[in-house]
């Protein structure tokens, strides 16, 4: 499952796109602490899922940052992603840009893009705390989805 269909699986799922809403649903433990050179990450540890923030974000990058932590949660949920981001983080890896669409596909909803046909894709994404330099991500997605559904190869989910 790629990271958009995971991201539409757990919005069902919780019935909801609020990654607060979400840790909340599936009792996940959120830690506020003090990091250095980290907004988050995620754990899992004897059985328990924990993300943790940094206690210095706003409330806008901290919805972003949680909603990036829940990909990592749900799609790399067997890899060591704390030695990862600690030890060898890289902003470009496979696995850090997976999170990202995650997190923009959550925060970005098609429906949300539906419901406000006026408004930009930048400016719904700034409503919602999405980084604009991440914004390309779900434009090249709804593109492709677009392009896919005009030569017949998907429906619209």
């Amino acid at each position: 499952m790629n990271a958009r269909e995971c991201a539409i699986k757990l919005m069902r799922r919780c019935n909801s796109n609020n990654p607060f809403t979400i840790v909340r649903a599936l009792d996940i433990i959120l830690i506020y602490c003090h990091l250095v050179d980290l907004n988050g990450f995620y754990q899992y540890h004897k059985r328990n899922h924990i993300i943790y923030l940094s206690e210095d974000l706003d409330e806008v990058t901290a919805r972003f940052v949680l909603a990036h932590e829940l990909g990592h949660m749900q799609l790399h949920r067997n890899l060591n992603t704390v030695f990862m981001d600690t030890r060898t983080y890289n902003p470009h890896s496979r696995f850090e840009r997976q999170a990202n669409t995650f997190a923009v596909e959550l925060l970005l909803p098609d429906d949300l893009l539906r419901e406000y046909p006026d408004c930009s894709i930048y400016q719904l994404a700034r409503s919602v705390g999405v980084p604009e330099n991440f914004v390309e991500l779900k434009r090249a997605q709804t593109f492709l989805q677009k392009a896919a559904i005009k030569e017949g190869l998907q429906t619209w989910i």
